[in-house]
């Protein structure tokens, strides 16, 4: 069901950043840490050659001033006689006999020793360590760290020669030598080529027990808990690593908003199965329901007459008495009367009525199927009901078919093409589509049709913004306060406009005089929506939060199951860093998600509000860093 009049059924988002002392998670998508590491390279490259061109230059400047000063030795000495040079070459090849025989000699007691002692030892370049917690023990400390260094390289080529179960047993070795998180982290590297999900998770915990702010362990962990579907703990290692990168790695950032999106949907289905049906808020039904035009009753369904209560026609006339009721409305109750009617029958010449009023609410419900079964139903029975079609055509926009929308408003036209509603509803799937030019023409034909409907005036000046044109809509919606001035929704409206565009003192005004006016036409049953606008004008204008909070709990208490201002609330909360309690209030808002994408939608908020309490709990260094660090 497409969206009676956008601005009404979503209020502009907040959209201003963060403030810097704020808690809030906030992932930069378009920072990444190579990016910087590459950066820092090419603006210091010039340095980083000089370091390595000094030292080899050095060295090579160094043999060559030895080899130089050398010959210019020789070069320089006087020459010896022939007797002094055969003289010299036999000294020579004395020193050179007796310094063969003292290295023979010192092989001999080496080999000597080796044979005495159990500890292994490594004599050969290509030659391991064999080693195991037996003859660990009579390793020194220094022989331990040289030979896990010597394993660790050693398993690293056979990593490179992808024999990971060699590269296993290698990294096992040295780890008995000394353990270290590196070498636990390249153990995990190769259970993760072999999937051994739970291996990884295994070896990098024991590397992060080492080095709780270990990235590498952290990430990995964070895959294998998601190849496992142990979603929370991946996002929760993910979000981990993201803080103590601060937020400058756009693949762990990406993997964060790929796992609530998973999470989230996971969890959506789950829940929709056995979620029983249920209308969204008053505030919604009341903004889809005033839509439509006002038509007069059937005779003989006045708000005045007497039906027995315990017939189909009496209780239509319940549930039409209650749709329409200025003090007290109960859509629950007319949803109820409306199925009733239907399952008492003998609604004569109203069952086409009967059809469109339970298919709307089954609408509402989320009871799709059902819902278009009926609208078709009261278009079989009477193909000059208009709304059948409209609404039927809304459904099928809302469930990703507008081929099969735009087919029921040409049927509605077909039938009457002087009905102002089709035009106000097709204008709606134009604007929705983004088709701002065919929706102003629709909108304007609305209201050649029928000048005194308020919505189709809004809608136009709302089209007009779009589509960059700010004078003529601000002329628009002042020429809808002459004409309508007793309207809340022109206000409320207006009001939005001039809050995006930053006008917010006369924002505020609007809001308040919407507000005023709401009370006194509703007094029991008011649209909370300009309370909720006003506080985010309100925030975004001086950062009053205590004043922005009291808004939105005055429109709960109005309307306790309005979704916007549950989601409002959550968000104050969090930006706050009232983590707390701004996850009852996302959690609230997932109880009240009418669609599969508004439940997932407020599941990954959830998740993410979650998962940074975890933050807080499981690293609470990382919380106090956060806090620190100014998000952008």
């Amino acid at each position: 069901m497409a969206p009676p009049t956008p601005p009404s059924s979503v209020p502009i988002p907040i959209t201003t950043p963060l403030p810097p002392t704020t808690n809030t998670v906030a992932v930069p998508a378009d920072s990444s840490v190579w990016s910087r590491i590459t950066t820092w390279v090419s603006e210091n490259k010039a340095v980083v050659y000089t370091i390595a061109g000094v030292a080899v230059v050095v060295t090579t400047a160094g043999a060559v001033y030895y080899v130089r000063n050398s010959s210019e030795s020789k070069d320089s000495a006087p020459r010896p006689s022939k007797k002094e040079r055969r003289k010299r070459k036999q000294l020579e090849k004395e020193a050179e006999a007796e310094a063969t025989a003292a290295a023979d000699a010192a092989k001999t007691t080496d080999a000597a020793t080796t044979s005495d002692s159990k500890a292994p030892t490594v004599e050969v370049a290509d030659e391991l360590p064999e080693v195991n917690e037996n003859t660990v023990q009579n390793l020194t400390e220094q022989q331990r760290k040289d030979f896990a260094a010597k394993l660790k390289e050693a398993g690293n080529k056979a990593y490179k020669s992808n024999d990971f179960e060699k590269a296993i047993d290698l990294y096992t070795k040295a780890i008995l030598c000394k353990p270290d998180q590196v070498y636990y982290s390249n153990r995990a590297a190769c259970h993760n080529a072999l999937n051994n999900w739970e291996a990884v998770v295994e070896d990098s915990t024991a590397a992060l027990k080492l080095d709780p702010e270990y990235i590498k362990a952290l990430n990995r962990r964070a895959n294998a808990y998601d190849k496992l579907g142990k979603y929370s703990e991946a996002l929760l290692d993910y979000t981990a690593s993201c803080i103590i990168d601060q937020f400058q790695n756009k693949s762990s950032a990406e993997s964060v908003e790929r796992l609530l999106k998973k999470f989230a949907e996971k969890k959506a289905k789950e829940i929709l199965a056995t979620k029983p049906p249920r209308l969204p808020s008053t505030t919604f039904v009341s903004n889809y329901l005033q839509s439509f035009r006002t038509k007069p009753r059937p005779a003989g369904l006045e708000e005045s007459a007497e039906i027995p209560h315990n017939t189909g026609k009496g209780q239509l006339l319940i549930g039409l008495n209650f749709v329409e009721s200025k003090s007290t409305i109960s859509y629950d109750d007319a949803a109820t009367a409306f199925e009733k009617a239907l399952e008492l029958g003998d609604l004569g010449e109203y069952e086409a009525l009967a059809y469109n009023m339970r298919g709307t609410f089954r609408c509402l419900q989320g009871k799709h199927e059902e819902a278009l079964a009926d609208l078709s139903k009261s278009i079989e029975l009477d193909p000059t009901m208009i709304q059948s079609y409209i609404k039927r055509a809304s459904m099928n926009l809302e469930l990703g078919s507008p081929d099969k929308a735009e087919a029921d408003f040409a049927k509605a036209v077909a039938q009457n093409s002087e009905d102002p509603d089709i035009y106000y509803h097709r204008a709606q799937l134009h604007f929705i589509g983004g088709e701002f030019a065919e929706a102003q023409k629709d909108y304007q034909k609305s209201i050649d049709l029928d000048g005194d409907f308020i919505f189709s005036h809004i809608q136009l000046g709302v089209t007009q913004y779009k589509m960059g044109s700010t004078a003529s809509s601000n002329a628009t919606f002042r020429r809808c306060v002459k004409n309508f001035p007793d309207t809340p929704d022109v206000y409320n409206y207006f009001g939005e406009l001039l809050l995006d565009q930053g006008n917010f003192n006369e924002a505020i005004e609007k809001f308040d005089k919407a507000i005023e006016l709401e009370k006194k036409n509703k007094p029991v049953a008011m649209n909370v929506l300009p309370l909720i606008n006003k506080a985010l004008c309100i925030f975004q204008h001086t950062q009053d939060f205590e004043q922005a909070e009291q808004l939105c709990e005055k429109a709960l208490i109005l309307d306790p199951e309005c979704d916007i201002a549950v989601a409002t609330m959550a968000q104050l909360l969090l930006q706050q860093g009232k983590v707390t309690e701004a996850l009852k209030y996302f959690e609230r808002a997932a109880e009240l998600a009418r669609t599969e994408g508004e439940l997932v939608n407020a599941l990954s908020y959830a998740e993410a509000t979650r998962t940074q309490l975890q933050v807080q709990e499981k690293y609470p260094q990382l919380a106090a860093r956060l806090a620190r660090t100014p998000l952008r």
